[in-house]
């Protein structure tokens, strides 16, 4: 007997239906996290919504009845004023060579905590201790017990190698961004050798073993077998390095007061912000500060994606 079509949708057991997404299921989970992200948004997108609204206009605090729109001219001045662009600069190299000299620095005490000795634990903790001290108070470690002319460590030291004829420089006033320079490279090398740490502690070890087994030396282990392994842990603590850095207020504002060409970005902001009174450009330059950290977050975030990645696919 041949069954029509009709025969056959009819003799065929009907479908299950789809199982629609129980959406109080999904609301009650989501909302113990709701106040977490009213808190967020509260907190940091509305100032800087305000902020990028304060950008666009011509506000000075002392005249507040002249405030008015302004377009992007507070950005063309951000980018054409001499003192900003100086600061911009200044930014520049300084978190280039913290970053840099902090990442050289933590690649090599990385590779010395990866190797067993005794007191490890000791120097590792001693190690990270320069990281969780708050950053005013490694600023004024750095101006007051080893840069200070008088009593400081450093030229305690001179006296004590050379004698009474030793110079006594004035570190903070002849070499200024450099004392900037070393208060947050001290303070960032220990944040460098834990990332890269943890990379070394995540290598293959039997393939080290069989490189060993074929003859390789330890610097051709390094350079053909970690190093390549640790360039994602490199990339990452650059960029993160970067984000911080870029931000960094506390060392310019406590060790020089931003003279002596020392002043960067966000200490310009404050300046323009708290002494010239101009709402609107100190807005914007921090509006400028905001995209470039975002654009360094953005690349920082995917190089952790892809760390996770990998981490996964073993």
């Amino acid at each position: 007997m041949t069954l029509t079509t009709t025969d056959r949708t009819a003799a065929a057991p009907p479908r299950p239906a789809a199982p629609r997404p129980n959406r109080m299921r999904a609301w009650a989970t989501r909302a113990p996290l709701l106040p977490a992200l009213i808190f967020m948004i509260v907190v940091t997108q509305l100032p800087f919504v305000a902020t990028l609204v304060i950008s666009f206009l011509d506000w000075n605090a002392l005249y507040p009845d002249d405030r008015g729109f302004a377009g992007f001219s507070n950005y063309g001045e951000v980018l054409s004023d001499p003192a900003l662009r100086k600061s911009i600069w200044t930014t520049i190299l300084l978190t280039v060579t913290v970053v840099l000299v902090s990442l050289l620095l933590g690649l090599l005490l990385a590779l010395l905590l990866d190797r067993r000795f005794r007191g490890r634990a000791a120097v590792r903790t001693m190690l990270i201790a320069p990281f969780l001290l708050v950053p005013v108070a490694a600023a004024l470690l750095w101006k007051h017990v080893l840069f200070n002319p008088e009593y400081g460590l450093f030229n305690g030291l001179l006296h004590a190698i050379g004698g009474d004829g030793a110079a006594q420089p004035d570190w903070i006033s002849e070499m200024p961004l450099m004392a900037v320079e070393a208060s947050l490279i001290w303070q960032w090398t220990p944040f460098m050798m834990l990332i890269l740490l943890a990379g070394l502690q995540s290598r293959d070890s039997q393939l080290i073993e069989a490189a060993r087994m074929d003859g390789a030396s330890d610097w051709q282990v390094f350079v053909h077998i970690t190093l390549p392994h640790l360039r994602r842990y490199l990339e990452l603590g650059m960029l993160l390095g970067s984000i911080y850095i870029v931000q960094n207020f506390d060392a310019v504002f406590t060790i020089t007061s931003g003279g002596l060409g020392t002043a960067n970005l966000p200490y310009t902001i404050y300046q323009t912000f708290y002494q010239a009174h101009e709402n609107g450009l100190a807005s914007a330059a921090g509006v400028v500060v905001v995209i470039g950290s975002i654009i360094l977050a953005t690349f920082a975030l995917r190089v952790v994606s892809s760390l996770f990645r990998e981490e996964v696919s073993r």
